[in-house]
C-alpha cells in the first residue's frame, strides 16, 4: 500500500520536519509513504484567492490522477477519526488494493471543488493546526493506527 501526504509550504523548521522523519521511518515497509510538497501559489499576482486555490488543486489533481488513489482531504470542518477509526479506514483501504493520498492544503485552505471531489474529508481537531503539526499529526496518526492493526503496543486505551 502506497500512502502519499502532499502538503502546501516547504522549509518547515528543522523540529517539525524531524517529527514527520521519524514517524514515517517507523512505519513498515508495506506502507510505503511519501510526503510530496509542494509551494502555494504566489499571494502577490492579483489574483483572488478562489484563483490561487484553484490553480493549486490543479496540482494536487495532477499529482493524484495517477494510478486509483483515495484522496483525503484534511479540513477542521471534516469528520473527527479515533485512531480505531482511522486504523479500520486503513484495513479497509489496503484490502480493496488503494493507495490514499493526505492532501494538507495552503494557508487559504483547500480549493471547494477538490474538497467535494475528495472521497473523505478527516478533521484532526476542530482548532485550525498550523501546517508543519498538521503534518506531524497526520504522520503520528497513521504509525500509530497502522501499529494498532499489527497488535504492537504503541497505542494503549
Amino acid at each position: 500500500m502506497q500512502l502519499k501526504i502532499i502538503a502546501f509550504g516547504q522549509r518547515l523548521p528543522g523540529w517539525m520536519a524531524a517529527g514527520v522523519d521519524d514517524y514515517l521511518r517507523r512505519l513498515p515497509r508495506d506502507y510505503r509513504t511519501e510526503v510530496v510538497e509542494l509551494k502555494p501559489e504566489a499571494r502577490d499576482r492579483g489574483k483572488t484567492v478562489a484563483q490561487m486555490l484553484a490553480a493549486e488543486a490543479a496540482r494536487v489533481e495532477g499529482i493524484c490522477a495517477v494510478g486509483t488513489s483515495l484522496k483525503v482531504v484534511l479540513d477542521e470542518r471534516g469528520q473527527l477519526w479515533d485512531t480505531r477509526q482511522l486504523a479500520q479506514k486503513l484495513v479497509q483501504w489496503r484490502d480493496a488494493a488503494r493507495d490514499v493520498v493526505f492532501i494538507l492544503g495552503s494557508a487559504d485552505g483547500l480549493d471547494p471543488a477538490l474538497k467535494a471531489s475528495a472521497d473523505a474529508q478527516w478533521s484532526l481537531s476542530p482548532l485550525t493546526l498550523p501546517h508543519g503539526l498538521a503534518r506531524i499529526l497526520v504522520a503520528e496518526q497513521l504509525y500509530r493506527a497502522i501499529s494498532l492493526n499489527a497488535g504492537h503496543p504503541y497505542h494503549r486505551e
